[in-house]
């Protein structure tokens, strides 16, 4: 599962953290970040994606979050 975070002041997400059973993984919006593009990958093929108040996003709205993205 991974869940969207903003930091600070502002609406704009800032990253995503990865969330398994024993671990947490903070994941930032980096293009060179392998993390980064193995989540984008892994929330186009149907992984859950959470917004930053926790609500399960639908496969077109993380879709669409995707698409935003560098």
């Amino acid at each position: 599962m991974y869940k969207l975070y903003k930091c600070g002041i502002g609406d704009s997400n800032t990253g995503v953290m990865k969330i398994n059973l024993n671990s947490i993984t903070s994941i930032p919006f980096d293009p060179d970040n392998t993390d980064y593009q193995n989540f984008k990958k892994e929330v186009l093929a149907g992984a859950e994606l959470h917004d930053v108040d926790g609500n399960v996003m639908t496969q077109e709205q993380a879709n669409q979050f995707i698409a935003t993205l560098p």
